[in-house]
């Protein structure tokens, strides 16, 4: 009852504001209804470490990756979705910690890189895992990122596959509005080494950015936080200019702390950057992909696969070679 309360002051004191600037149908601020972010008992990070206690990384890895705050990803993987997303938010909401989701199942994933691809069979079928995800949510506070890569993955797709995955993303965010209203969405931009500022603006607009609560940045990543804000700023002024509103962003840091190589896949020489927080330039910092899963078959990776957690990795990410 408290959270409702609060979510209905929320609502009542944003109102002026959302139809000055016509934001999502989300009036709560989750971050106002927990308590600090959740730390994810079952990442590949924690398991990694309960399960080699004696290896004399374990304590490096626990200290500076396995207890700070990161996204859980969803996908096929993940059994029955609504289940699997209601349990970890109320797992979160026990806490009064605020959970970040990230939903990775849409139709034709990664469609031109190919080391993550998969994803829901049809866009029906997708249609249906992510009502089912929001449905698992309901009414307890969230943040969420929707499906990381899709709106720069466009080099090899057709008009009518890219119109085709727009209305999906679409779709979701209009299922979000309706059945998890304490929830922030936030549509993923790519990165600045991608898209134009210019060009991702008008693909986060045609994928139904007016009804995410923002965007975010740099998933996966190794792009530094300045280079990620001013493109953030970039796509706003674009957004501004051309459709009359602004968005809130947040950046991926996992990753980031030195920069990136020029190298997306794997590359050797990286470290970890800002852990997860409100602020730091962007709305949000946040821990998204966690540092030491593999992006695939490739660089320091070569021989795994995307998501496989490598503790050497992740222990050089620690400092920085």
């Amino acid at each position: 009852m408290r959270r409702r309360l609060l979510a209905l002051a929320a609502a009542l004191s944003a109102l002026p504001l959302a139809l000055a600037t016509a934001p999502s149908a989300h009036a709560a601020d989750p971050t106002t209804l927990t308590d600090g972010f959740y730390v994810d008992p079952d990442s590949s990070a924690k398991r990694w470490v309960a399960a080699n206690p004696g290896d004399g990384r374990a304590r490096h890895i626990d200290a500076a990756i396995a207890n700070t705050p990161t996204a859980r990803w969803f996908g096929s993987w993940s059994g029955t979705i609504g289940t699997a997303a209601g349990a970890y938010v109320g797992a979160a909401d026990a806490r009064n910690k605020l959970p970040v989701l990230v939903a990775y199942n849409v139709y034709n994933r990664d469609y031109c890189g190919g080391h993550s691809g998969g994803g829901a069979s049809s866009p029906a079928a997708y249609a249906d895992w992510i009502a089912q995800f929001a449905g698992g949510i309901a009414d307890r506070p969230a943040v969420v990122v929707l499906e990381p890569d899709s709106l720069g993955d466009y080099d090899c797709m057709t008009q009518a596959q890219i119109d085709e995955r727009e209305s999906m993303l679409t779709g979701a965010l209009a299922e979000f509005n309706r059945q998890a209203p304490n929830t922030w969405v936030y549509l993923d931009g790519g990165n600045p080494g991608w898209a134009s500022a210019a060009t991702m603006a008008k693909r986060l607009h045609e994928a139904g950015l007016r009804q995410a609560h923002g965007f975010s940045l740099n998933i996966s990543n190794y792009l530094t936080t300045a280079e990620n804000t001013a493109y953030g700023n970039a796509v706003n002024r674009e957004l501004g200019v051309r459709y009359g509103y602004t968005k809130p962003f947040v950046v991926d840091t996992s990753r980031n702390g030195n920069g990136s190589d020029g190298q997306w896949c794997n590359p050797a020489g990286r470290r970890i950057g800002t852990p997860t927080q409100q602020g730091g330039g962007a709305e949000m910092l946040l821990w998204i992909k966690v540092p030491g899963e593999s992006d695939g078959d490739c660089g320091v990776g070569t021989g795994t696969t995307a998501g496989q957690f490598l503790p050497e990795v992740a222990y050089k990410m620690i400092y920085g070679y």
